[in-house]
């Protein structure tokens, strides 16, 4: 007993000496409130309008649970671990089943005045530069070029065969996350950092012959990689970002004016990873972005302008591919020592498989408020619009399919907690 008493003590002890010299940090985010809109959408020549309204949740910032850590390992050398879920306030269960429910999960080793690396489901460059330079903060209602959001607008369904083809979709513009990733940072240096990110996910099957015609199985590679670098100086910040990936549902396209089914369905429907995942199934479609911006801090207001790219091609037909590119400018300041303003704008185009085919002009605009009841909680009011040109659209045959367009309104009011 007395034994056992002994090693209860000791273990006890060394515990406690171990979990010194680590923190672990509790999280979270918790966004409810009112949302509502309307969309009126052309699809192949017929109208359709759709207007909803809900007490729905994420309008401001996806409401998440996270926990992350770090451990001094001594001699500058530090471990680092985040794992951040998703979760859903107004859903039967408290945490999402969706494709985003891992929002980040990765463990790293971090050194003073180098660097650090990570492994796991991981933002992108782009994605965080993004973070960092959009007057909207990316947050999850419509109205903004460079982080395209339309989930959280009821009644918006309607449009979705519309949405894909103005590049209007979610996450339209660029990959946010992939898992199967190693990421590396700099550290600051005279005011530049740089950042790394390279994706692997591959395997090799047999291949086998069906009916002498059909082959199936052969090499699987799900791979990409990024590069990004931000400058700091005074008031200025810029950042400038590239990332390729390789992927089989970059966005959702236009129906393309294509002979072959097999190249139609190469593209396939969209996923939120993008890249990496069981869902990605690697038919040599590549996936181009880029990403530029830059703020200036005036004092009074802080001013945003940003630019966007992104082209997905077929390695199997030159000819066929999607590019988008848009652009947009913002403002934000506060106006009061509580309440918080921000406003944006942008314009952009999607092009579609190359001459003739679809080409869709559009813009967004953005406008939106906090007021600050704490450090930790604010109210918040937030509307926006976009709207896409007439375009036509053709089958897989050639023939013309009729006008689409889309234009798309939402506002939301809400409260949001941080802790």
């Amino acid at each position: 007993m007395k034994k056992s008493l002994f090693a209860l003590a000791a273990l006890t002890a060394f515990a406690g000496a171990a979990s010194a010299q680590s923190s672990v940090t509790v999280y979270g985010i918790l966004d409810v409130g009112y949302i509502g809109g309307n969309s009126s959408a052309v699809v192949n020549s017929t109208a359709t309008k759709t207007t909803g309204n809900a007490f729905s949740d994420s309008a401001e910032s996806t409401s998440r649970l996270g926990f992350k850590g770090t451990e001094d390992l001594g001699g500058g050398l530090s471990a680092f671990f985040t794992v951040e879920q998703a979760i859903t306030p107004n859903s039967s269960s408290a945490f999402s089943s969706g494709a985003t429910a891992n929002r980040q999960t990765f463990v790293g080793l971090k050194k003073n005045g180098i660097g650090d690396f990570a492994v796991g489901t991981q933002y992108t460059p782009i994605h965080n530069a993004v973070n960092a330079t959009d007057a909207g903060q990316a947050n999850n209602m419509v109205g903004d070029v460079i982080y395209p959001i339309n989930s959280k607008l009821p009644g918006a369904a309607a449009a979705a065969a519309t949405v894909g083809a103005t590049g209007q979709d979610n996450n339209a513009s660029y990959t946010v996350r992939v898992n199967n990733s190693l990421t590396v940072n700099s550290a600051n240096f005279a005011g530049f950092q740089a950042h790394g990110l390279v994706v692997a996910n591959n395997s090799n099957t047999n291949q086998t012959v069906t009916n002498s015609t059909t082959v199936t199985g052969g090499t699987n590679n799900q791979n990409g990689w990024g590069l990004g670098a931000d400058y700091t100086w005074n008031k200025l910040f810029a950042t400038a970002n590239y990332q390729s990936l390789s992927a089989t549902n970059p966005y959702a396209p236009a129906v393309p004016q294509a002979s072959s089914s097999a190249a139609v369905a190469a593209v396939g429907s969209p996923t939120v990873f993008g890249v990496g995942g069981a869902s990605a199934l690697g038919t040599n479609v590549h996936d181009n972005q880029g990403y530029v911006a830059a703020t200036y801090d005036f004092g009074i207001l802080k001013a945003y302008a940003q630019w966007v790219t992104r082209k997905v091609t077929y390695s199997e037909n030159s000819g066929y591919y999607v590019k988008r590119q848009a652009e947009q400018i913002g403002v934000r300041s506060f106006i009061t020592p509580t309440i918080e303003g921000w406003a944006s704008a942008g314009l952009g185009r999607y092009t579609a498989y190359g001459t003739g085919q679809p080409t869709a002009n559009f813009n967004a605009w953005q406008l939106g408020a906090n007021y600050w009841l704490s450090k930790r909680t604010n109210l918040y009011a937030i509307v926006g619009a976009e709207n896409t040109s007439n375009y036509s659209t053709v089958s897989a045959s050639g023939t013309a399919t009729g006008t689409n367009s889309l234009n798309t309104n939402g506002y939301a009011l809400g409260v949001r907690h941080t802790f």
